[in-house]
C-alpha cells in the first residue's frame, strides 16, 4: 500500500490555503493619493500625498512615477526621497511609514501628468507591491 496520492494531496492543499492566505493580506492594502486632480500655475509649488492602509517595508519604500499621455510610467523617487536619475531637482519626496508627500517647487509646463505612488509590503515572507 502506498500513501504517495494522500500525501500529495495533502501538500496541495497547504498550498493552496497558503495562496489563498498570502493574497487575501495581499488584497487588504489600500492606497489612497489627494488630490485626485490639482491645477496649478507655472512656478507655483504643489503637494501630493499617499496614504497607505499599513506601514510600508522598512518604513520607506514607496516610489512615485509620472505618466503622461500615450506614455509609459517614468520612475521619479524611489525610497520615498531618492531621486531617479535624470529627475529634476524640483521633485522631492518626504515622509515614512504610510503617509508620503511628492511636492514639484517651481512647477514646470512640462510636469502637467499623472503622478502615482506604489507601495512595497512585506507579507507572511512574499513580497506585495500596490497598483
Amino acid at each position: 500500500m502506498t500513501t504517495e496520492p494522500t500525501t500529495t494531496m495533502t501538500f496541495i492543499t497547504i498550498f493552496i490555503w497558503i495562496l489563498v492566505f498570502c493574497f487575501q493580506e495581499a488584497r487588504g492594502h489600500v492606497v489612497t493619493q489627494t488630490p485626485a486632480v490639482k491645477a496649478v500655475l507655472p512656478g507655483q509649488t504643489v503637494s501630493l500625498n499617499c496614504k497607505t492602509s499599513s506601514n510600508v517595508n522598512g518604513n520607506d519604500r514607496l516610489a512615485w512615477y509620472q505618466q503622461k499621455p500615450g506614455g509609459a510610467p517614468k520612475l521619479l523617487i524611489y525610497h520615498a526621497k531618492t531621486l531617479q536619475s535624470g529627475t529634476p531637482s524640483r521633485f522631492s519626496g518626504s515622509g515614512s511609514h504610510s503617509d508620503f508627500t511628492l511636492t514639484i517647487s517651481g512647477v514646470q509646463a512640462e510636469d502637467a501628468g499623472d503622478y502615482y505612488c506604489q507601495s512595497l509590503h512585506l507579507l507572511n515572507s512574499v513580497w506585495v507591491f500596490t497598483q
